[in-house]
């Protein structure tokens, strides 16, 4: 599984793959191709769009923990079984929807969304441990997965969260309207490596061995 990132230009690009640096090796031709995202607009609290001048410490100090966490996988393959949904009804919001909040465009959606009643279970997609367990400034209560090799999952906007920083888990939290949504929801987003990828196909693909 390769993660490519929304702004990725189309085009060939190398792809190497080690096994047992320095003895094997290969290298593939990875072909992006274009596509086209839809747009969602919605209102929600102004704060959300242009945060206030006493929240910029805040964010710029969970934005410096997210990068962090991204930067230091597990060198160790966590996962142990074929990865499944956090939950089981569909996904209404798409990864890679354009954002215009309040009529302002924003990054575009780089997870996706689960309408689900409030206070539903979530599961971990697979086993990991627990690197981000805190109620964050835009995403609310939140928790990141390491499922180690450069692979996380993060669930967002938690009505609370039953894990703590450092614990394995198998069940994560419950959802609730919570942060910018206007309905209940899990929020979930995958990162390989550095780049947040479209996570509910890829993770029903990851194999399992």
């Amino acid at each position: 599984m390769v993660g490519i990132d929304l702004d990725t230009a189309p085009g060939s690009y190398p792809v190497r793959v080690d096994v047992d640096p320095g003895t094997e090796h290969a290298v593939y031709t990875l072909v992006v191709r274009r596509r086209v995202f839809r747009t969602r607009r919605l209102t929600v609290d102004p704060a959300f769009v242009s945060p206030p001048a006493s929240a910029r410490e805040r964010i710029e100090r969970e934005s410096a923990l997210l990068n962090e966490t991204w930067r230091h996988p597990s060198p160790d393959r966590l996962w142990n079984d074929t990865f499944v949904p956090p939950v089981d009804d569909a996904a209404n919001s798409a990864f890679g929807t354009r954002s215009v909040f309040n009529g302002t465009p924003l990054n575009p959606h780089s997870g996706a969304d689960f309408m689900s009643p409030a206070g539903r279970p979530i599961r971990a997609p697979n086993a990991g441990r627990i690197v981000i367990a805190r109620d964050l400034y835009f995403s609310g209560n939140t928790v990141v997965i390491d499922h180690g090799l450069g692979l996380y999952s993060l669930f967002a906007h938690l009505s609370r969260i039953d894990v703590a920083e450092g614990a394995s888990v198998d069940r994560v939290a419950h959802e609730e309207d919570q942060g910018t949504p206007l309905q209940p929801r899990a929020h979930m987003k995958d990162r390989e490596d550095s780049d947040a990828t479209e996570g509910v196909p890829a993770k029903r693909a990851a194999p399992a061995g």
